[in-house]
């Protein structure tokens, strides 16, 4: 059974680096017409459909695991608060769908949650990577222009502000919203905790969140530090929880109901490695 696994596994990566490589090479035609600032030296998170046929070539191309976070088919009228948009493919379905939202990403690179020491050699790394004189530019290049790039293609009212998630509620000056998506970020914040107490007060009524688990649903509730030293590839993730750490820890900071609500599945491109998340929904 486990070698018929392995030959299915290997199988679905081939596939994915064929459309991937489709994927890059439509892309490249399409955005060599394009006057778009530097957008050769792009890094793309997201798989985001910017016109008929063609998608920005991003690390992750949820589009086939959208049933798995179980979101409204019509949010007409929602206000949604997505945290930690990146690229923005779930920013721009939820306005798709007819949501109000708002897209939250960091003020800059050295602002991600690194052990001291090491978030200038990120830096400067990434600036090595996308050829940028400065952070600044850098920081256009990984996260800022990806996503204002496919908002000019899909011509998306969405707007776009710059914090961490601990002070996110003083940049939005009391603002609420219907729904607040956090996808996978929790893993890379030094205080998962500290990040959830400070987004409780800005959902009105639902918080769905993504991640990666780990155990049994027996165990007791646990978070895991994966962080260590030999951690590989993977230099910003600092914690896996488990499905009752998850639970029991929006339960302690204010949801009165929460349910592992779907799953979903993929294979993270460049790297060639497949990932399993869960998607719990809590509401208040």
């Amino acid at each position: 059974m486990a070698y018929f696994k392995k030959i299915k596994r290997a199988r679905e990566i081939q596939q994915a680096k064929k459309i991937y490589e489709e994927q890059v090479a439509a892309f490249n035609k399409f955005s060599a017409d394009t006057t778009f600032p530097r957008i050769e030296k792009f890094y793309w998170y997201h798989s985001v459909e910017v016109a008929d046929g063609i998608v920005t070539p991003g690390d992750y191309d949820y589009r086939n695991s959208l049933a798995g976070f179980c979101f409204p088919e019509n949010m007409t009228g929602m206000t949604v608060l997505d945290v930690g948009s990146a690229t923005g493919f779930f920013a721009f379905e939820f306005a798709k769908r007819g949501a109000n939202v708002v897209s939250v990403e960091l003020p800059s690179l050295s602002e991600w949650d690194m052990v001291h020491g090491e978030n200038e050699k990120i830096v400067t790394s990434l600036m090595h990577f996308h050829q940028a004189a400065t952070p600044q530019e850098a920081f256009y290049c990984h996260l800022d222009g990806p996503f204002k790039f496919c908002q000019a293609q899909k011509n998306a009212s969405i707007r776009r502000i710059y914090s961490s998630i601990y002070n996110i509620g003083s940049q939005l000056g009391g603002e609420t919203f219907d729904l607040v998506f956090l996808g996978d970020i929790l893993v890379h914040l030094f205080s998962p905790f500290a990040a959830l107490n400070a987004v409780v007060p800005l959902c009105k009524s639902k918080l769905i969140i993504s991640s990666d688990l780990f155990g049994s649903k027996s165990d007791a509730p646990l978070m895991e530090f994966v962080g260590t030293r030999a951690r590989g590839l993977d230099s910003r993730s600092w914690w896996r929880f488990n499905r009752q750490c998850m639970e029991e820890v929006l339960l302690r900071v204010g949801f009165n109901n929460v349910k592992l609500a779907g799953e979903f599945s993929g294979v993270m491109r460049r790297a060639w490695v497949r990932y399993h998340g869960h998607v719990f929904h809590a509401t208040r």
